[in-house]
């Protein structure tokens, strides 16, 4: 940071992907809660002139709230440490390898952490005939937030996937059982929560209020909840993580601690007011102001 008596604080938000809306949402929370916390912030909606636009603010901080293809893939962080900016979460790297998540589960797997058996497939395929046995799921590789998720069930026909789907998508074999995450905070797994909903946990009920009921901390056996913190903390590093990430895990009760499988890690964990990562945070007693000021304590370039 420079010496300026206020650090100034430039949050990025929104950009072209999928999910520019809840982008925009974490990003307008995060602002308003650096600015209680005594930072200068300015607020970016990040398009094509984004260089300039930081270029002109100056920034001592980059808070990256970008969701997505661009923000969360090392597209942006690459640009970033390329101009030199300190900014939070995971560098380059370690972000293309996270929204990738065939390429995260090899990286899953060289750890010895325990993943669903899974293919990359043509959408062509998968609409063609049954390339794995149902029950399975049909989602992108390089997506967040359940976007474009299909489940089949047995019985079912093979899925025709949406148009504006990449035409490489990937089939995991459906876990059953209970959907719990975990959050990681630079050295430390901070907590497990489930997720409770009345269907799959697609993108709506992750974000409208309602659509997904939060057991926090997850009531659990002991060696699922410790299991939990190790697996995630182990997965932030063997991927090179920094700052906060979420692992997201389904957990299949009747296998015991065999049935606790791991989907992804969330470099840029959705910090809006539904979202996880702020209620973990709150178990250690921080509240959404410390959290993201952590955030942008913890920041730097070449991450």
């Amino acid at each position: 940071m420079s010496s300026r008596t206020t650090p100034k604080v430039a949050v990025i938000m929104g950009g072209p992907s999928s999910e520019r809306e809840v982008s925009l949402s974490s990003g307008r929370e995060c602002a308003a809660a650096l600015r209680t916390e005594g930072f200068e912030v300015v607020e970016v909606d990040a398009g094509s002139d984004l260089v300039s636009r930081l270029a002109e603010i100056s920034p001592d901080v980059v808070f990256n709230a970008l969701h997505g293809r661009w923000g969360e893939d090392g597209c942006v962080q690459g640009l970033l440490e390329w101009q030199g900016w300190a900014y939070t979460h995971s560098g380059v790297l370690s972000s293309a390898l996270a929204m990738d998540k065939e390429r995260t589960k090899d990286v899953y797997r060289a750890a010895g952490l325990p993943v669903a058996e899974s293919i990359l497939v043509t959408t062509d395929a998968v609409a063609k005939s049954h390339v794995m046995p149902p029950p399975y799921v049909v989602k992108p590789y390089n997506e967040g937030s359940s976007v474009g998720i299909y489940l089949v069930h047995e019985g079912d026909a093979p899925p025709v996937v949406a148009s504006d789907m990449s035409t490489l998508v990937m089939v995991e074999a459906f876990i059953p059982g209970r959907e719990l995450t975990t959050t990681v905070m630079g050295d430390r797994a901070l907590g497990v929560t489930e997720i409770v909903t009345d269907g799959w946990y697609d993108y709506d009920a992750k974000y409208a209020p309602g659509g997904s009921r939060h057991v926090c901390p997850a009531e659990l056996p002991e060696e699922i909840t410790v299991a939990c913190l190790d697996y995630a903390l182990r997965a932030h590093e063997a991927l090179g993580c920094r700052g906060v990430t979420r692992t997201d895990f389904r957990w299949d009760e009747a296998l015991g601690l065999d049935g606790l499988k791991l989907l992804e890690t969330n470099t840029q964990p959705g910090m809006t007011p539904t979202s996880l990562s702020p209620e973990h945070a709150a178990l250690i007693g921080m509240s959404f102001g410390q959290f993201c000021a952590w955030m942008v304590e913890d920041a730097s370039c070449l991450r």
